[in-house]
């Protein structure tokens, strides 16, 4: 039997041939590091938002604090009910604007609606009420409605509206195509395309956003009462103006208590469900 030869593996010398590695440019990564300083640099300078104005407001900033700690423990009891009342509001507005997102979202979803007649103006349905600020509609329904709550209500509902749209159109048309084709192959109506091919696959993503937004819309309860659109931010619009400080930590606090454990429930139900 012949031996079995083993060849070396060649050295650098017998390489002359080979193409040397050519390091990449640096002027793509400097012009847009350049770019970057720049913007920044002149938006500094339209809006006065200087590094040595934040250095100088400092010592004004540590003053505050000093006169929020520590809270008025004693205030807790004068701003439970508006508290409660904030996350009454975001209940209503969050669920209610999840609902009405439902239609609209598989009416903006391409794979869904397949005429442009559709969801190209249920997309632009969904980008104006995204460009208006909650609390732009806050002041818009505190003239309609009056001081109080129900302004607040259905502002959030609007601002729940927009967002849990556009958030659940996007995962509709990002879905698994393949049982809607089955579906279709054998003959299933629009309806039941939706509720066995679609409403199956995002359900998990849905309620994620629904609890995303009712977080959101905790906080956003407490400002829209700067507007007088009802909630804790009546409370604090009035401790502000009086330079209760002290109060307003209380109010911040509570708030971040509530957000808080929202949040481990939102995420102890996303848990299960993804």
């Amino acid at each position: 039997m012949n031996p079995i030869s083993v060849t070396s593996p060649p050295t650098n010398g017998g390489n002359k041939g080979a193409p040397s590695i050519v390091k990449p440019s640096q002027t793509k990564s400097i012009m847009t590091f350049a770019f970057i300083i720049v913007l920044l640099w002149l938006s500094a300078e339209r809006t006065d938002a200087t590094l040595t104005q934040l250095v100088t407001g400092a010592p004004e900033m540590g003053k505050l604090l000093v006169e929020m700690f520590p809270p008025d423990w004693s205030y807790l009891t004068t701003i439970w009910a508006p508290m409660m009342e904030t996350v009454q509001m975001a209940v209503l507005g969050t669920t209610m604007g999840a609902l009405l997102a439902i239609p609209i979202a598989l009416l903006a979803s391409g794979n869904v609606t397949r005429s442009k007649w559709l969801y190209i103006p249920a997309r632009l349905l969904l980008n104006l009420v995204r460009t208006v600020p909650d609390l732009l509609f806050a002041a818009i329904f505190v003239a309609i409605f009056g001081l109080g709550a129900v302004a607040g209500v259905a502002a959030l509902i609007l601002f729940s509206f927009g967002l849990i749209s556009k958030l659940l159109y996007e995962s509709i048309e990002a879905i698994d195509q393949g049982p809607l084709e089955a579906m279709t192959a054998v003959g299933a109506n629009k309806l039941q395309w939706i509720r066995f091919g679609v409403i199956p696959q995002v359900t998990a993503q849905f309620i994620s956003y629904l609890l995303y937004t009712f977080e959101v819309n905790v906080r956003a309860a407490g400002v829209l009462g700067l507007v007088g659109a009802g909630g804790i931010g009546l409370l604090l619009t009035r401790v502000l103006d009086q330079l209760r400080y002290d109060r307003a930590c209380m109010i911040i606090l509570l708030t971040l208590i509530i957000v808080l454990v929202i949040d481990y429930i939102s995420y102890r139900v996303q848990e299960k469900l993804l």
